[in-house]
């Protein structure tokens, strides 16, 4: 069976950025999305992206960016890819993509009460110049919003490499791997507010990771891929 990539998304810090490589993840994603409490410059996501080894992936995330920003940030910071999180058409994301000569990734914002009734198929037949399609909960503000859609109602079989995200914790990964490891070409994870310190308040400190949750949250992914059924 084949292993499930992970992608751990909204670093800030040099200390979360190594902790995420310690537990030995496969990718690690920098907002480039000003509204977005996880935001960083272009020149502090390049200060990030240098502390990363060889053959460890660095991922852009854009809501509805222009073509000229995404193409400075490829020349200032060189991303291994590309993530489209907004109302990108295909049409857009692969003329940016051209221009930045990179791969790019598309995510589906899937409605967290009726998940049967997003057409999942028909999205990736539209995106199908896409790397992945990131399956993440459609909440307000474009994601990051720590909320999980219905797995299980998703199509038993897509043709597309799959990413899950949205909600996603060390309690509950493991489900989600078990749930969609077979229904595309391969499966990846992808986690933000779900590994993010607790505030005075109880709730995700944005942009703050918990290097204990981080190697949690990869070791339950781990035991998912090593389970059979």
């Amino acid at each position: 069976m084949s292993r499930t990539r992970i992608k751990i998304c909204g670093l800030t810090r040099e200390e979360d950025v190594d902790a995420a490589v310690a537990a030995g993840v496969d990718a690690i994603g920098f907002v480039r999305y000003a509204k977005s409490p996880r935001h960083v410059s272009a020149e502090r996501a390049a200060e990030l992206v240098r502390r990363l080894p060889p053959f460890l992936s660095s991922v852009l995330l854009y809501v509805n960016a222009a073509e000229e920003q995404i193409a400075s940030d490829c020349a200032l910071i060189a991303p291994t890819l590309l993530q489209f999180h907004g109302d990108e058409t295909p049409i857009q994301c692969e003329s940016i993509a051209k221009a930045c000569t990179r791969p790019w990734i598309r995510a589906a914002r899937i409605p967290l009460g009726s998940a049967a009734q997003f057409d999942l198929i028909e999205f990736t037949q539209d995106f199908h110049h896409a790397q992945a399609i990131l399956l993440d909960a459609e909440v307000e503000g474009y994601g990051g919003g720590g909320k999980a859609f219905q797995w299980s109602l998703l199509p038993p079989s897509v043709n597309a490499h799959l990413v899950l995200s949205g909600g996603l914790t060390p309690a509950n990964v493991g489900e989600g791997v078990r749930a969609l490891r077979t229904r595309g070409f391969s499966l990846g994870v992808d986690v933000s507010s779900g590994v993010e310190a607790d505030g005075p308040d109880g709730k995700p400190l944005k942009g703050i990771k918990n290097a204990d949750k981080i190697l949690q949250f990869v070791e339950a992914v781990r035991a998912a891929d090593a389970r059979e059924d």
